[in-house]
């Protein structure tokens, strides 16, 4: 039994790992995409990438915890496979995309099936352990590093041979996932353990609402949004950043992702689970979330891009933030709601891609002006991200201490009787 659940662990990682490669190879070459179908400069175009960005992220908003309640009901592995499909079919789509309207449905297409993650993260759920899952979730995001070393690196060099090349190479991966998945997956939700499928509860606001179900930890879910908007300075300003204040090419910014992520490869899958075991999921948490206040700050502060290399390492250890409180929120859910439950994280996360681009990217478009004259304006909006961050420390404190006071309630009250 133990050996089916690594079997079946190590496929789900390499499944979520080709998601990312396929995710990944896209993203050096996106802002030159889009400033080529809206035929302007980088910087100009700029103001549409928020926009193009947040379709995706509003797509699987809402089509999330329909994934992950049909995964409680219908299973894991039909409704993986469904989403990797259609990725791949999305990705052909989009490297055909005539003009900037057509790039906007293509990656509304891809928000709609790129729900994957959430039922790789139910799947994992359901094979982990109390012991295991900690370090399990954190394998998640070992994987996606993983991915991130070779998408980026792939998506960067073959940017010479045109901006559309790494959409049909992510068709590729996407495709073969699918194809492996079909042959190899088994299913991890045995049938008497699932439940009926209610529409109420499969819709964004349904799935939003039940963050009610878990009053102990319920605090956490702000905390995680607000991580997940600050991020969005990374992910979605990155390459426009880099570009502007230093130069960079696609295939530099395709590099410097790369070992993004293999820093965050060996942090979540080689660091997590022992940081976590040895300091406990609300220290682990507190870590990453405090590496992550001075990190963002720091980028936005640099003056040379070497540095940039130099701040990824401790950039790195703010993800052992997601695989704590993931773990922590989790071990409160059923087997049969943990579908439910990681639609809710990744409704988060996704109503943050929806905010974070468009506001992030909107910040760095009026800072541009500004930053002709001094360039520490192209940071703006890792300042601001910062600033997010710090509230979100300090609301995940207050909750940890208010967790802390009821339970030492509880055990005192159990003395008295």
């Amino acid at each position: 039994m133990q050996s089916n659940q690594k079997n079946a662990l190590i496929f789900v990682l390499i499944t979520i790992c080709i998601d990312s490669i396929g995710l990944g190879i896209i993203i050096p070459s996106l802002p030159s995409l889009i400033a080529d179908a809206s035929h302007l400069t980088i910087q100009e175009s700029s103001k549409y990438s928020g926009p193009v960005l947040a379709t995706y992220a509003f797509m699987q908003f809402l089509f999330s915890p329909l994934i992950g309640n049909l995964s409680d009901r219908y299973g894991r592995r039909p409704i993986i496979l469904m989403s990797l499909l259609g990725m791949g079919l999305d990705y052909v789509f989009m490297y055909f995309a005539p003009s900037l309207m057509w790039l906007v449905i293509g990656r509304a297409l891809s928000g709609m099936f790129g729900a994957s993650f959430t039922t790789a993260a139910a799947y994992i759920a359901d094979i982990s352990t109390e012991e295991t899952r900690a370090r399990n979730f954190g394998m998640i995001g070992a994987a996606f590093g993983v991915g991130f070393i070779i998408g980026p690196a792939i998506g960067g060099l073959v940017s010479d041979f045109g901006v559309r090349v790494p959409f049909l190479i992510a068709a590729f991966f996407s495709l073969a996932n699918f194809i492996y998945g079909f042959i190899f997956l088994k299913e991890s939700l045995p049938a008497d353990d699932r439940r009926k499928f209610e529409l109420k509860r499969a819709n964004p606001i349904g799935a939003v609402m039940q963050v009610v179900r878990f009053p102990k930890y319920r605090g956490l879910f702000v905390v995680t949004f607000l991580v997940l908007l600050a991020n969005m300075a990374v992910h979605s300003v990155w390459n426009y950043y880099t570009m502007s204040r230093f130069g960079w090419t696609p295939k530099d910014v395709g590099v410097s992702l790369a070992i993004v992520g293999v820093c965050f490869g060996l942090v979540q899958g080689a660091l997590s689970g022992v940081i976590v075991k040895k300091m406990g999921e609300k220290k682990a948490a507190t870590l990453g979330l405090a590496t992550m206040v001075l990190v963002t700050i720091g980028i936005g502060l640099i003056p040379y891009g070497w540095m940039m290399y130099v701040i990824i390492l401790p950039y790195a250890f703010s993800g052992i933030f997601d695989p704590s409180i993931r773990s922590l929120v989790s071990s409160q859910a059923k087997s049969n709601e943990q579908g439910e439950l990681q639609g809710i994280f990744t409704s988060l996360m996704s109503l943050a891609e929806i905010i974070g681009p468009i506001f992030m990217m909107w910040i760095f478009y009026k800072a541009t002006p500004y930053a002709k004259g001094q360039p520490v304006f192209y940071g703006a909006p890792f300042f601001v991200a910062g600033a997010i961050a710090l509230i979100g420390f300090i609301v995940m404190r207050w909750v940890f201490r208010k967790v802390s006071i009821n339970s030492d309630e509880l055990l005192d009250e159990s003395f008295e009787e």
